[in-house]
């Protein structure tokens, strides 16, 4: 049905009723995944040990001819596809426990084979003092060479890489659903601008919706693709910190900007500064961690 084991991933990477569990097993089984295709209903079964429901719909999909062709219309639609047996796959992403199989990718590709690469996250709802700590902060990484990956949400997300436009940086956005659903709608025209001077990525087909459960999912995306994770301004329960965890996790240093003890936004980021990470006043207190790295 394909010539390589990487269109074979691909295909499967499109199969409903599998996650990345069922596709680490099948890949444990058969890394080339040649004899996947041709094993009976009931020897598939067997290896993945799902529910009835998915395991039908997933083996519709494994022999289903349509999707060889919807995957061939991303070229025209100026996707790229990135798989973890390619070249393109970014290194630092390759290196955490459960890294995406397949990457779907709008912009410039190129930005995923970059080394110096920091994750920016925080609050939908950051205050005037947030917003202007990233602008002291941001800016002198920007024109040193980061990229920074964020991931497209309101507040300091977007911000995050709205400074990298102003400042002709570079930027990467990593999508909790697929690219042909744009999260929040009102970031739309930042998502076009993105996808195309910069990149957007997201580890699900793109006609995939954006479910709750992608969000946290997606975090380990943004901080795994970077040698850190800078948190802004955060609440105590808050997505910018479970992106922080996945970061620690992951072996990756962690860095968070003070804040007011009386702003419910700064008690996540004075809390994770409690707990160990590395209080930021300047740009130079992120650079000087990895001078070793960047010299």
């Amino acid at each position: 049905m394909y010539d390589t084991d990487r269109e074979r991933l691909i295909h499967l990477h499109h199969c409903r009723g599998i996650g990345w569990k069922s596709i680490a097993r099948l890949l444990d089984v058969d890394p080339s995944l040649t004899s996947i295709f041709h094993l009976s209903s009931h020897q598939l079964q067997r290896l993945l040990a799902i529910p009835e429901k998915h395991f039908a719909a997933f083996f519709h999909d494994l022999h289903c001819h349509k999707l060889k062709r919807m995957i061939k219309t991303y070229e025209e639609q100026n996707i790229h596809i990135v798989t973890i047996k390619d070249d393109e796959y970014p290194e630092w992403l390759k290196h955490i426990y459960d890294p995406p199989w397949v990457l779907y990718a709008k912009g410039n590709v190129q930005l995923l084979k970059r080394k110096k690469l920091i994750s920016v996250v925080g609050t939908r709802t950051p205050t005037r003092q947030g917003m202007a700590a990233m602008h002291i902060v941001l800016p002198p990484l920007i024109q040193h060479g980061w990229v920074i990956v964020s991931g497209l949400a309101k507040g300091v997300d977007a911000e995050a890489h709205r400074l990298c436009l102003r400042h002709n940086g570079e930027t990467i956005a990593v999508m909790a659903g697929g690219l042909r659903y744009i999260y929040p709608p009102e970031n739309e025209s930042l998502f076009r601008q993105l996808a195309t001077t910069q990149l957007v990525i997201s580890e699900y087909p793109p006609f995939v919706r954006p479910q709750t459960w992608h969000f946290p999912m997606r975090n380990r995306i943004i901080s795994g693709l970077s040698v850190g994770t800078l948190v802004v301004q955060a609440k105590e329960r808050s997505g910018s910190l479970i992106t922080a965890h996945f970061a620690l996790q992951q072996g990756r240093d962690v860095f968070a900007i003070p804040g007011d003890i009386t702003t419910k936004e700064a008690h996540g980021t004075n809390r994770l500064i409690q707990q160990g990470a590395k209080l930021i006043l300047s740009s130079d207190d992120i650079e000087e961690e990895f001078r070793h790295l960047f010299t």
